[in-house]
């Protein structure tokens, strides 16, 4: 029974992380120029091109460090100060090697390392907890950015292009 529950919330955070966020993500930076991925509109507002950094360091300093045990190099401060513009072709980068990078700890996962705590940026967290966080954090930050970008250039994303979503049941 642990063992199907595990395989079921590794397939659901492969779905919704790498399957959704990610490729969302990657949609979007295909949408701007390097000017608009480092734009911030105001004093108190990051840029996409901050959001993609942290995205990054918050995966991996929370699945690969928190959960596979990697060394936690993050310098979280900083991926809000950098001002780029580091071109999207390298963002795109490095977004796919953090998404390769956790497909890879997702392999491993065991139902031990779902229920074991394990420190992470200073929190004592299960592994259960790890994949939500990363997975609620990335799909908040990509959501930001999809109201950035349809805002910006009226466009709708097409994220469900082709689905009917007033279906009942």
């Amino acid at each position: 029974m642990e063992q199907a529950l595990s395989a079921a919330l590794v397939a659901e955070i492969r779905r919704r992380l790498l399957g959704e966020s990610v490729v969302r993500l990657k949609q979007c930076l295909a949408m701007l120029t390097d000017e608009e991925i480092w734009h911030r509109p105001n004093h108190e507002t990051v840029s996409i091109g901050n959001l993609v950094l942290h995205l990054c360091g918050n995966a991996r300093q929370w699945i690969l460090s928190g959960l596979a045990k990697e060394p936690d190099t993050r310098r979280r401060q900083v991926e809000f100060d950098e001002q780029g513009p580091i071109p999207r072709a390298t963002l795109v980068a490095m977004v796919d090697e953090v998404a390769e990078a956790v497909s890879r700890v997702l392999d491993g996962v065991t139902p031990e390392l779902l229920l074991r705590t394990h420190r992470t940026q200073g929190f004592d967290e299960t592994g259960v907890a790890i994949l939500v966080h990363v997975t609620e954090h990335f799909s908040y930050h990509v959501g930001q950015i999809t109201y950035a970008i349809k805002s910006r250039k009226t466009v709708d994303m097409g994220y469900y292009k082709g689905v009917d979503l007033s279906k009942h049941g």
